[in-house]
């Protein structure tokens, strides 16, 4: 298969030989290759530099902090240069693609000494942030996606691929799923055809924020099309069709995976070979996550963009780099199969025998396989991967050897079989500790190659020859203190000081005038070094050569060495799962055809982990009791409470175990939240917007299989607007899609919906005033709460004791007219009969204070405590309680 995109290898711009024609023959080469990569750097190689020019030059300054100098003129101006060393640029490059650049590389593929002109050179590959398969450049416990999407009417054809484990897949969804599969994929680069706009299309669902931070890419639209497609893939599966795959009813999905492999087949300069087939990805196979749900139950990140604490980072205590990107898809794409999920459960039971304590050391020992193989297949695996491969294989076979007993892993079992042929020639082939690049030589081991012996032998004569030719030359100039050495710029030489100047023979030739000596060659020498030299340059050209043909050998066991990756990855996980299981004392879930959330005694995995002593609660939702009012004071556990709640059937479906006593789950098809309030400045929301945007989408597509949280839902907005919509949506939610739902409000007015719907049920986070303060107890009791201590909460957070005392004559106004009036407005009343408006009174027109009372705060106002005594104070508190007892003597 051909890549069928631009060549690597470009070609002039037409119509810019003209302009060409100003510039200096190197620059004009620069300039054609760079006219086709205008896009991305240029690291165009200069003896040992990767130089950039012009306006890469300018930009890379200022990405990288190196230094912008100008050197040389070309077309009659200065050039704006800018280098990195080779041997160093590998951490330019990861931070060039940390910032969301891609980097076309350009070697000397030419020889200096024949070249008549500039030297021969063409870009080999390039890096991208969605193409990355360089360890160096690699996260390790994270993959790098690359995605692609083609638009087709109301469809979006999805396609991404790992290039560093040879992993695509293949979806055909709508605008709203191609959201979703961002946040959910998080890829790191995406790829379009030239006419289509992603920004604008996800703009229309308020969703253009999924785009933040990710690189886009274009490619022509005949990329992306279908029977081009299938024709290519099919040819690099080497398959008749696609069929096989399941792949043939989602032809706009085929497309976007062409555009892919083309792009991948481009930046890579070879058709990804290792692609371990496609996978067609079904929406109702997972238990679906919206975007909103993902960042509020922060399961790979916090709230505040940061790593931990989460619930990936409770659970990752992976062994392998290879297990913790494992785990990581795991919890973004919880299974909808229960049997499937419960397989999960039922190994991790094997393993908590002790055996996952076993499996610990050896995993630790493997290597990344899946990456390692990948890089075979594109022909950049560097020689010291596959030493670690060779030296693995006993590693692979004690795992299996240690699962053979669990009947739940004999699928691993039958994977962790290393391929012998590949090992014994790896063995045969590589040094103990070969060197870290081929091209450095020291690869291969002595006897492997009898040219390359050969040319090792005249290299390591070298040595041997110079010493005898010293003493000799010695012996017959007289001279002693004669040197014969080498060095990398003059070659090899013959070394003579000034005061013996007189002695040198005839056929010295100088070489090289020091300050205190002279250097010279004969013509012996001169032979000795063609030979040496060339001798050398042949060796690691032989090298390069060889070890070219080592990894075309490998390539045969990729499918193998990806075989074992997937299985060392998923057992990985389980061990993983197992102990922090037995560590934090979960329990397995259990899973029921009947609908219904049964969990006794639950813990909030991340929260618990925090704090000294956690108070676990129950939650049940069944057929009974679809939705629980969750009333109670703010800081009282509400959030965490229905956020654990939640955590609780991920962590089930995705086949963990559960901190809890019991847990019992019915079958679920979606998690949705509604937590928290933030403006989207950016996409020109408010608050208020973005709360009543989720909402529609919750009440769009819940079902009476979903799991609905929602916490203080019509805050941002005026009182009797806020509470009219919560009301309304909550009904919705009872009676139109009648999920399971957590309902955490501070309208107490939709307590009384228990009173109007059977499956709804009351209950409330505890907390008790003590000495004018609170403390939160944290347990959920039955009922609603009696008060939602807001001004021991404010008076907790540090607010001035002015204003809660100002705020609390308030509330007394306001609870004392409420009472008086009877006034509060029924929200269950009929359509037609109006409820009487209610106007609570305000500070203003509340009755005025007691006159006693008054004199009283002016006389505390007015005093200076420093100044006074305790007996003084003390006469002064006898003094005021008169007064306010009636007998007129406070003053």
């Amino acid at each position: 298969m051909s890549a069928d995109g631009p060549p690597l290898t470009p070609s002039p711009a037409p119509g810019a030989e003209t302009e060409l024609g100003a510039h200096t023959p190197m620059m004009q080469q620069y300039l054609r290759i760079k006219a086709e990569h205008a896009e991305r750097l240029l690291f165009y190689r200069m003896g040992d530099f990767y130089e950039l020019f012009f306006d890469d030059a300018q930009r890379a300054a200022r990405l990288l902090g190196i230094t912008l100098t100008r050197r040389g003129v070309s077309a009659g101006q200065p050039i704006p240069m800018a280098g990195v060393p080779v041997h160093s640029a590998e951490q330019y490059l990861a931070r060039l693609v940390r910032l969301g650049e891609s980097v076309a590389i350009c070697e000397q593929i030419g020889d200096p000494a024949t070249s008549k002109g500039p030297v021969e050179r063409r870009v080999i590959r390039i890096v991208t942030p969605g193409t990355l398969t360089d360890a160096s450049l690699l996260p390790e416990r994270e993959e790098r996606m690359l995605m692609a999407a083609l638009p087709q009417g109301r469809l979006m054809g999805l396609a991404w691929l790992s290039l560093a484990s040879g992993e695509c897949w293949l979806a055909q969804t709508d605008a709203a799923g191609f959201a979703a599969e961002i946040e959910r994929l998080r890829p790191a680069e995406l790829l379009c055809p030239e006419s289509f706009d992603p920004a604008q299309v996800l703009g229309t669902l308020g969703a253009a924020d999924v785009l933040r931070g990710l690189a886009l890419a274009r490619a022509p639209d005949w990329q992306f099309d279908d029977t081009r497609a299938r024709r290519q893939l099919s040819e690099l599966l080497q398959v008749a069709d696609l069929a096989g795959f399941g792949a043939d009813q989602t032809p706009v999905a085929i497309g976007a995976a062409g555009a892919l492999v083309t792009y991948a087949a481009r930046t890579q300069g070879r058709d990804p070979s290792h692609l371990q087939g496609l996978r067609v990805h079904h929406g109702d196979t997972l238990l679906v996550l919206d975007p909103a749900a993902r960042r509020n139950l922060e399961i790979i990140e916090t709230l505040r963009g940061e790593p931990a604490p989460t619930l990936l980072s409770l659970l990752d205590h992976c062994a392998t780099s290879a297990g913790a990107r494992r785990l990581r898809a795991w919890l973004q794409a919880p299974l909808r199969s229960q049997a499937a999920a419960a397989q999960r459960h039922q190994r991790i039971g094997e393993l908590t025998a002790g055996l996952a304590e076993s499996l610990a050391p050896v995993l630790a020992r493997c290597v990344d396989f899946e990456r390692v193989a990948a890089r075979i297949a594109l022909r950049n695996a560097r020689p010291r991967e596959l030493a670690a491969l060779r030296d693995a294989g006993d590693t692979v076979r004690e795992l299996a050897r240690l699962l053979a007993p669990a009947a739940g892993f004999a699928d691993a079992v039958a994977a962790l079989q290393p391929p012998d042929e590949a090992l014994a020639l790896l063995r045969a082939a590589l040094l103990d500790e070969p060197a870290a690049l081929a091209r450095d030589g020291g690869v291969f081991r002595d006897g492997h190659d009898a040219l390359l012996d050969e040319l090792r032998g005249i290299d390591a004569g070298c040595d041997d020859f110079l010493a005898a030719m010293e003493q000799r030359e010695r012996a017959r100039t007289g001279i002693a203190n004669l040197r014969v050495g080498f060095n990398s710029v003059q070659g090899f030489f013959i070394e003579i000081t000034h005061g013996q100047a007189d002695k040198v023979p005839t056929d010295y030739r100088r070489r090289q005038t020091l300050k205190n000596a002279e250097r010279y060659i004969t013509p012996e020498l001169k032979a000795f070094e063609d030979k040496a030299l060339s001798a050398r340059e042949r060796a690691l050209a032989r090298e390069r050569e060889l070890y070219e043909s080592l990894l075309e050998a490998l390539s045969a066991w990729v499918p193998a060495w990806q075989a074992i990756g997937r299985a060392v990855a998923e057992v990985d996980v389980l061990a993983t799962l197992a102990r922090r299981a037995l560590a934090l004392g979960w329990v397995a879930p259990q899973f029921s055809a009947m609908p219904g959330i049964e969990i006794r005694a639950g813990r909030h995995p991340v929260v618990q982990a925090g704090v000294e002593r956690f108070v676990p609660n129950d939650c049940v939702l069944d057929e009974r009791q679809r939705m629980v009012v969750l009333t109670g004071p703010n800081m009282g556990g509400k959030s965490t409470y229905m956020r654990q709640t939640a955590l609780i059937v991920l962590l089930a479906y995705c086949g963990s175990w559960v901190p809890a006593d019991v847990c019992r789950l019915g079958p679920i098809d979606r998690i949705f939240t509604r937590i928290g309030a933030s403006d989207d400045l950016a996409g020109g929301r408010s608050t208020f917007m973005v709360e009543m945007t989720e909402a529609a989408a919750i009440l769009n597509a819940a079902t009476d299989q979903s799991l609905v949280l929602m916490d203080e839902i019509g805050r941002g907005t005026s009182t009797f607007d806020g509470l009219s919509l919560a009301q309304a949506i909550a009904s919705r939610l009872i009676t139109h899609n009648r999920a399971f739902t957590l309902f955490a409000t501070h309208y107490f007015e939709l307590t009384r919906l228990a009173q109007r719907h059977a499956g709804v049920i009351n209950r409330h986070l505890s907390a008790v005033e003590h000495r004018g303060g609170i403390a939160f107890l944290h347990e959920v009791k039955d009922g609603p709460a009696s008060r939602s201590h807001g001004l021991q909460v404010a008076r907790l957070a540090g607010l001035p004791a002015p204003v809660v005392r100002a705020a609390a004559q308030v509330l007394e106004a306001l609870e004392s007219q409420s009472r008086a009036d009877d006034a509060q407005i029924d929200l269950f009343a009929d359509a037609g009969t109006p409820a009487e408006p209610f106007e609570p009174a305000m500070p203003d027109s509340a009755p005025a204070p007691d006159p006693a009372l008054h004199a009283v705060a002016q006389a505390l106002q007015a005093l200076r405590p420093d100044e006074i005594s305790p007996r003084e104070a003390l006469d002064l508190i006898y003094r005021w309680r008169a007064a306010l007892a009636g007998d007129g003597s406070g003053g």
